[in-house]
């Protein structure tokens, strides 16, 4: 079967964050088993990401796709599926912008106001809207109205293979401070700030815990000055965006992950810090208990609230044997989301 993918995310991990790693992972699946892809990939660039994803679909519908099954990435597709046309058309959202703009404020808010309707529009003219979450699934038939036969849940993929060779070459480190990891693109919805109130708290239980933060984005800047109101000095350190093999590094000398997420359609980083073996600490919000199963493979908090994170955060690091057995459960939980295995079921979903 020929795909062809319209995505107007930045091709790369760093700007593209998870929404990229997924529709890479998720092309190369579909690769494996046999199928032939085209990418429409993101060419112009104003520096004016509203009027780029504008342009990119015009561009779109001047000179449209040619393929068995086209699939529109969030909001891309949204001219051209509006105009007659012979392919099955399949709406990928990935996060939903009526959503996430909920989490954002003044001109940012406005903009991404904007590429809802666009969005919205996309999901009226799919064949199918394929969604990575149940929760994606309500919020889609909440704000865009999509019936529930339209609909269809495939969870995002994780290339296990890849990262349990870069896991498997990083030499581990005994006897450090206790650690924990956050991993993330920088945006108000993350609550990367509940983190760093959580790391005071979490500091006067055990002074010698770090906290490693990776990633940049839209609140670096208030996020660092924040860290330097709170005092935190070397307790946490942010790392800025690294290359995926520094990221392995990360993820296996981490004693534990944490991301205090308020609005997530799936959570990628959520399934990488699992592959590596890490237990989970999180927010009841989103998509999250979907993949971070309470007491499972994690322990799950209230959404804003450092105090919780910081109790959570203690219990794991301070028990060896829970944080052990939460970590084994979620390496054996993730193997659901290999390449393949996703790819299958989004074949099966996107022509049914």
């Amino acid at each position: 079967m020929r795909f062809e993918f319209l995505s107007s995310t930045p091709a790369s991990p760093t700007e593209g964050s998870g929404t990229w790693v997924a529709i890479d992972g998720l092309v190369r699946g579909l690769e494996r088993l046999g199928h032939i892809i085209a990418r429409r990939p993101l060419r112009l660039r104003t520096g004016f990401h509203t009027a780029d994803r504008w342009l990119y679909n015009a561009r779109v519908a001047v000179a449209p796709p040619a393929a068995d099954v086209v699939v529109g990435v969030d909001l891309d597709g949204f001219m051209w599926a509006g105009r007659p046309r012979r392919a099955r058309f399949v709406v990928a959202l990935k996060g939903i912008i009526a959503d996430e703009l909920l989490n954002e404020r003044g001109v940012v808010r406005w903009l991404l106001a904007r590429q809802a309707r666009w969005e919205r529009l996309n999901t009226e003219r799919a064949d199918r809207v394929v969604v990575p979450s149940r929760y994606s699934a309500a919020v889609a038939r909440e704000v865009y109205g999509v019936p529930a036969a339209r609909l269809a849940v495939v969870p995002e993929p994780i290339d296990l293979g890849e990262w349990r060779r870069r896991f498997g070459a990083v030499a581990r480190e005994p006897g450090g401070a206790p650690t924990v990891l956050s991993v993330a693109r920088m945006y108000p919805r993350k609550r990367l700030d509940d983190l760093l109130r959580a790391a005071v708290v979490l500091r006067e239980r055990i002074p010698e815990v770090r906290v490693r933060i990776v990633g940049e984005g839209p609140e670096s800047v208030r996020l660092r000055a924040l860290h330097g109101e709170l005092g935190l000095g070397d307790t946490v350190t942010f790392l800025g965006e690294v290359p995926r093999q520094a990221l392995a590094v990360e993820y296996v000398r981490a004693d534990c992950f944490c991301l205090p997420t308020v609005q997530e359609g799936f959570g990628i980083v959520f399934a990488e810090a699992m592959a590596a073996g890490l237990a989970v600490v999180a927010c009841r919000a989103g998509a999250v208990p979907e993949l971070v199963e309470d007491r499972r493979t994690g322990l799950l908090v209230n959404r804003q609230s450092p105090e919780e994170l910081a109790m959570a955060l203690e219990t794991l690091l301070t028990n060896d044997g829970l944080r052990a057995d939460l970590g084994a459960a979620g390496a054996a939980r993730v193997a659901a989301f290999d390449l393949e295995p996703v790819a299958r079921r989004f074949v099966e979903v996107a022509s049914a």
